[in-house]
């Protein structure tokens, strides 16, 4: 399983065995259920993705034993959609999700996933279903999914999928991880905000 990205480094791949979760337009809610929206951090948030998905189905991938410790996640249509919540991201990196494959996402799931070091590859439907069979076939196929040229390879299957460019290009930069830029030179933030007249004179 790839580790966690640390704030200011590259990403250029993501390497791990596969879970796939099928299912269009599957929502923030879904992912991280409202009640745990109340949490004053994010710490512990892994435990309870898809919580009340697999109070209903104990079958769900999330829930599957064949695909524990699996970190490049399988998707359809859609995903991530509805609430903004940065909570289901924050639940999935902590889970050990390191990168999401799937036929669409949601813009503000797309971006709150990108400042955690979280790329999402979109890719044709026929691709994604064939990678997710190719999963549940064999759950310990290895799966490589590069930022850089958006090449998919899990055995003998392979087939191109894509990043925004604007993210592919801060993955890749290592500039994915805003507020750690601002951190690492507070210094010039601070000299900023002292000729600003709105940030003066309280």
């Amino acid at each position: 399983m790839s580790a966690q990205p640390g704030p200011g480094e590259p990403i250029t791949s993501a390497v791990g065995r596969g879970l796939p979760l099928h299912g269009n337009d599957i929502d923030t809610d879904r992912i991280m259920p409202a009640r745990y929206l109340r949490v004053v951090s994010f710490e512990g948030l892994q435990d309870h993705v898809f919580e009340d998905d697999k109070l209903q189905n104990p079958r769900h991938a999330f829930g599957d034993p064949r695909y524990q410790g699996a970190s490049i996640l399988i998707v359809n249509s859609n995903f991530g959609c509805g609430s903004s919540r940065e909570h289901a991201p924050q639940a999935l990196a902590r889970f050990g999700i390191r990168a999401i494959i799937g036929e669409s996402f949601s813009e503000i799931f797309l971006g709150n996933s990108a400042v955690l070091g979280l790329p999402c590859f979109a890719a044709d439907p026929q691709s994604i279903e064939r990678l997710q069979t190719l999963v549940e076939q064999a759950p310990q196929t290895s799966i490589e999914a590069r930022v850089d040229t958006g090449a998919i390879t899990a055995g003998s299957l392979t087939f191109t999928a894509s990043v925004p460019i604007t993210l592919r290009d801060s993955f890749l930069s290592g500039q994915w991880d805003p507020t750690a830029m601002l951190l690492d030179r507070f210094d010039e933030v601070r000299q900023v905000a002292k000729r600003l007249p709105y940030m003066t004179g309280f």
